[in-house]
């Protein structure tokens, strides 16, 4: 029955001898029942057998994991970047300045404006929907002279609590006190840039400047705050709020003494300002006498809105991205699908012999369906892989220098979403061409050309 050519013939059939050896390797203690070490053994000999093919196959899946994990990790630096602009104003913010009011609802003819004023201020803190409040005054028409240089920044008259509602991350020194503005204390703090123009490579804290002529200490000195390209709050000085308005007092006809520029406020419910907005616009439209439901009245900006705005944003981009990758992922098990049942055809005489000396239909199940999920496991897995070090290397070269943008990071989800795909595309991979693999009849297996 054997010949040294390595051939064996079964009813005039010629068997390559690799198949009858796998078929002999397959049989143990039972004789007809493979163990799992056994069926590893001939999936990947027959993995080995199509180099090209499989690798190819292995490719489509790798590079559809790699597309998945990539695009969402886009989407989600997008988004990451954009909560940290947004945080760099402050949590849960909401930013009120002087507005006009219309002597129509949605006309812009014959407009009164109003200025707010210390005393909205203060009935804007005692409202129980509001954490905290702060007010501010700001000129950019001043001028700074230190011993070594000039500026023109923007001079701010702040509260202690200023940098409790904003983002103000100090570096060096202290920030405005309390005693500050009860004693009118003449000191200053320098924003990044602004320390870096009037002091370059010098010690500041203690030294002195002078705003219009007026002596002010150093006392503080403000890291960088980035808004994307926008750097001005990098340029301000912040001096205590009562000395800015004995001194450098909004200017204009019909403005009251304790104007103010903008009053910033918090939400008792965290990102949660509805509440605390509509309160708002009841006080300041009783105290500045106009009807709080015109809302082209009221001049402000807020945060948690833009955030959300931008979380539903960034939400219909994930879902889009990651519906791509799915569907690339799909297009990979199709195509592993069609790679199994062309290696069911070619081994159709194979599968007939290992039916014929003994084999069951579950260890042919077992070979072909191990088969399918190892190719897409495997090679998810090198997709996972390759797709995290290439995101890695974008975070490692690009972090902090695209404003507004993270580079793409590996996210979590997107990785259970592309593992739980592929499980899913290895099991339809691997069960049906299995399935029909362990249908056939072994003489007409043996049969067939």
């Amino acid at each position: 029955m054997w010949n040294r050519g390595k051939i064996l013939r079964v009813w005039n059939y010629r068997i390559p001898f690799e198949s009858v050896q796998a078929a002999n390797a397959g049989i143990r203690t039972s004789g007809i029942m493979q163990n799992f070490s056994d069926t590893l053994g001939q999936v990947f000999r027959a993995i080995m057998a199509n180099k090209l093919r499989s690798f190819l196959t292995m490719f489509g899946i790798a590079w559809g994991v790699g597309s998945l994990l990539v695009l969402v990790g886009l989407g989600e630096g997008f988004r990451s970047g954009q909560h940290r602009q947004l945080a760099s104003f402050g949590n849960d913010v909401v930013m009120m300045w002087n507005g006009t009011v219309p002597a129509l609802a949605n006309q812009h003819t014959g407009m009164r404006p109003y200025q707010l004023t210390l005393g909205d201020e203060a009935a804007i803190r005692a409202l129980p929907q509001v954490r905290a409040a702060t007010g501010y005054l700001d000129r950019n028409d001043l001028y700074q002279v230190s011993a070594y240089s000039n500026t023109s920044g923007d001079v701010m008259g702040v509260e202690p609590n200023f940098a409790a509602v904003r983002f103000v991350p100090l570096v060096e020194g202290r920030f405005i006190s309390d005693d500050d503005i009860v004693n009118r204390r003449r000191v200053v703090v320098l924003g990044s840039k602004s320390a870096t123009l009037l002091f370059p490579g010098r010690p500041m804290v203690g030294e002195t400047i002078t705003i219009n002529d007026t002596a002010f200490t150093v006392v503080g000195r403000v890291g960088p705050v980035n808004h994307g390209n926008n750097d001005s709050d990098n340029q301000k000085l912040y001096i205590p709020l009562s000395v800015m308005q004995e001194l450098f007092a909004m200017k204009g006809d019909n403005i009251a003494q304790n104007a103010l520029t903008s009053i910033q406020y918090q939400p008792a419910v965290k990102n949660d300002a509805t509440a605390a907005v509509a309160a708002v616009h009841r006080v300041i439209g009783e105290r500045h006498r106009f009807d709080p439901a015109l809302t082209d009245a009221f001049n402000e900006w807020n945060t948690i809105q833009s955030s959300k705005m931008v979380g539903a944003i960034f939400d219909a981009m994930d879902i889009f991205l990651g519906g791509v990758g799915i569907v690339t992922l799909g297009l990979g098990a199709v195509g592993i699908i069609n790679i199994m049942l062309v290696s069911v055809t070619e081994r159709t005489r194979e599968i007939g012999l290992l039916k014929a000396i003994g084999a069951t239909k579950r260890s042919i199940l077992a070979q072909f369906f191990w088969e399918g999920l190892l190719l897409t496991g495997i090679s998810g897995l090198i997709g996972i892989a390759v797709s995290a070090g290439f995101m890695g290397i974008l975070q490692a070269t690009l972090t902090g220098k695209m404003p507004g943008f993270d580079p793409p990071r590996l996210v979590p989800w997107s990785a259970a979403l592309a593992l739980g795909t592929l499980l899913l595309s290895g099991v339809a991979a691997g069960l049906y061409p299995a399935n029909k693999a362990a249908q056939l009849d072994p003489i007409e297996a043996l049969r067939r050309e």
